[in-house]
């Protein structure tokens, strides 16, 4: 008999970059190197993920770790000097959380929900809803707070 332990399913719901199809990926199986189911690439998790206006309540709601929302624009100099740090985030986080990145500028219907008046701003979601917040550049150590369980 076996002594290993089972860990459970943690289901996440990310679109794939190349072909836009949402695909349900299981974190405990990252080390298996998920695909996309339409299109066979790749899906890098251990990376910030792209979402927009159109799938962003699927992602939110379809995850089972927690999620951190970067708001941000391509103009924005706070976003781009910040983007190395959630890059490093979102890699050692890997399978305990999952990152993604929204343009304020391209998905405004989401930004307005939210109320993103100021960018970058970033805020974490647990089961579909709003957990934490912060506005403004942000070091390894606020974004671990975000997303602290």
């Amino acid at each position: 008999m076996s002594t290993a332990t089972v860990q459970p399913a943690r289901p996440v719901i990310v679109q794939c970059l190349f072909c836009s199809a949402a695909n349900r990926v299981d974190l405990t199986r990252l080390s298996s190197g998920p695909k996309c189911a339409r299109c066979s690439k790749p899906l890098r998790l251990d990376r910030p993920q792209k979402v927009t206006d159109q799938d962003f309540e699927r992602t939110i709601t379809g995850s089972s770790v927690p999620v951190l929302v970067d708001f941000y624009a391509d103009w924005c100099g706070p976003c781009k000097a910040m983007a190395p740090t959630l890059d490093e985030f979102a890699e050692k986080r890997a399978g305990e959380a999952l990152v993604l990145k929204l343009d304020t500028d391209a998905n405004p219907a989401t930004a307005a929900r939210f109320g993103i008046r100021g960018i970058p701003t970033l805020i974490s979601f647990q089961g579909g809803k709003e957990k934490g917040r912060h506005v403004g550049m942000a070091d390894m150590k606020v974004l671990e707070g975000l997303t602290a369980q």
